[in-house]
C-alpha cells in the first residue's frame, strides 16, 4: 500500500497513532489530522506514543551496552540521571518542553537507563519519564528509589514503602520497576534486619519490582551490604574526587553487583566550569568559600587530562567507565548542551597510565582514604 494510501485510510477510519509503526509516518499523520480536527487530535506532548525522535548511528555506535551485573540486565554505559527535570528547587529550573526533548533526546543517542526518585522536582520527574517513555518501556531501564517522601523528608516505613512505590508505578506509568534502590538508607539498616528487606523480596516476588539494592557512598556501607542483603545493584558515590568505593570493587564484581556510578561529575567541578571565584545556589550552598577554594586547586591539579584537546568532563565519565565493575554512569542533565556532552563522553577513553595516575591523586589528596572530601 502507497503512504498516500496508507494516511488516506488511517484518517477516513481515525486509526489511533499508537498503531502507526514508523514515525515518520506517525508525525505525518498527526499533523494531518490535526489540521482536519485540530481539538481533537491536537498532540499531547507528554503522552509521547512515540514522537521519539529517529535514532543517531553515531551517537548509538560510540553507547555500548554493559551488563548490570548479574542481572541479566543490559545497560547503557552512560544513563540519564533525572534529578534535575522539571526541578525548580534547583539548577534554575527546566520546562516541561525542554524536559521531554531531554528525554527523547537522550534514547536516540543510545541512552536506555533512567534513574529517579519520588523527591526528584517533588514527583515531576517521575511524572516525567512515565510520559516521555510512554509506548517505549520494554526498550528502557526504570531505577527509583524509596526513603524519601516527595517533599524530601526520609520515611524509611514498611507502611509508607508499599504507597510509595506504588505511586511511584503510577507516576511512571508502568506495572514494574527494573530497579528499586533505598535511598541513602540510615547506617542500621545495613545490617541487613530491618523488615523494609523482606518487604523488597516480597514486592520482587509479586512483579513490582526486579531488582533491589541501596544508593550508598562509602566502601564500608557496600561491603555491609554485601554481607547482610540480597541486594543486586548499588547506586555509588564515584568520581574523581570520589573514589571510596573503588576499595569495595573486588567483593562487588566477585557477587556480580550492578553498579550505577552517581554524581560522576561532582555536581558540576569536573566539567571545568568553575573557579574559585565561583558562588552557588540551591543544594551546592553546601560548600563553603573555603571548600570552593579547595575544589578549585583539586581541578587545577588535574588539568593535564585536558592537554591533549580533551573535554575534562568527558575524560572525568570515562575514567570512571574505565573499570569493569561501574556498569552505568549517571551524569545529570539539565540543558540540551549537557546531554550533547555526555553522549560525546561515551567515545572518550583514559589510557592504563592515565587511570593509574588518577588513582594515585585521589589516595595523595585523601590519605590513602583516611581523609575524605565533603560532598
Amino acid at each position: 500500500m502507497s503512504r498516500v494510501l496508507f494516511l488516506h485510510f488511517a484518517i477516513r477510519a481515525e486509526v489511533k497513532v499508537s498503531a502507526l509503526h514508523h514515525h515518520s509516518e506517525l508525525r505525518f499523520l498527526q499533523r494531518v489530522l490535526c489540521a482536519f480536527d485540530p481539538q481533537r487530535h491536537s498532540v499531547d506532548r507528554q503522552s509521547a506514543i512515540l514522537p521519539l525522535p529517529e535514532n543517531n548511528d553515531a551517537d548509538q555506535a560510540n553507547m555500548k551496552l554493559r551488563p548490570l551485573g548479574n542481572t541479566g540486565l543490559q545497560v547503557s554505559g552512560i544513563g540519564f540521571g533525572a534529578w534535575q527535570l522539571c526541578n525548580d528547587d534547583s539548577w534554575g529550573g527546566m520546562d516541561e518542553e525542554t524536559a521531554y526533548h531531554l528525554v527523547h533526546k537522550a534514547v536516540e543517542g543510545g541512552i536506555n537507563l533512567f534513574d529517579t526518585a519520588p523527591n526528584y522536582a517533588h514527583t515531576k520527574s517521575e511524572q516525567i519519564l512515565g510520559h516521555a517513555l510512554h509506548g517505549y518501556r520494554e526498550n528502557v531501564v526504570l531505577v527509583s528509589k524509596f526513603g524519601h517522601t516527595p517533599e524530601g523528608p526520609k520515611l524509611f516505613t514498611v507502611d509508607w514503602f508499599w504507597e510509595s512505590l506504588e505511586a511511584s508505578l503510577k507516576r511512571l506509568r508502568t506495572d514494574y520497576l527494573d530497579v528499586l534502590l533505598l535511598h541513602n538508607p540510615p547506617a542500621e539498616m545495613y545490617e541487613g534486619t530491618d523488615p523494609l528487606w523482606v518487604v523488597l523480596e516480597q514486592a520482587r516476588e509479586q512483579g513490582m519490582i526486579r531488582h533491589y539494592g541501596a544508593s550508598l557512598d562509602f566502601a564500608s556501607e557496600v561491603e555491609k551490604c554485601l554481607a547482610n542483603t540480597n541486594s543486586e545493584v548499588f547506586e555509588i558515590l564515584f568520581n574523581v574526587f570520589h573514589q571510596d568505593v573503588r576499595r569495595s570493587f573486588d567483593s562487588i564484581r566477585e557477587q556480580g553487583i550492578g553498579t550505577i556510578a552517581k554524581v560522576p561529575l561532582d555536581s558540576g567541578w569536573l566539567t571545568g566550569r568553575f573557579d574559585a571565584r565561583s558562588r552557588f545556589e540551591g543544594i551546592r550552598t553546601r560548600w563553603s568559600a573555603e571548600e570552593i577554594s579547595r575544589r578549585a586547586n583539586l581541578v587545577s591539579q588535574i588539568n593535564w587530562l585536558i592537554a591533549d584537546g580533551s573535554e575534562l568532563a568527558h575524560k572525568a565519565i570515562a575514567y570512571l567507565l574505565s573499570y569493569d565493575e561501574v556498569s552505568c554512569v549517571i551524569p545529570g542533565i539539565r540543558t540540551r548542551d549537557q546531554l550533547a556532552s555526555n553522549l560525546a563522553a561515551a567515545a572518550c577513553r583514559v589510557s592504563s597510565d592515565e587511570r593509574l595516575k588518577l588513582e594515585t591523586f585521589w589516595n595523595e589528596i585523601t590519605d590513602n582514604g583516611s581523609n575524605l572530601i565533603p560532598w
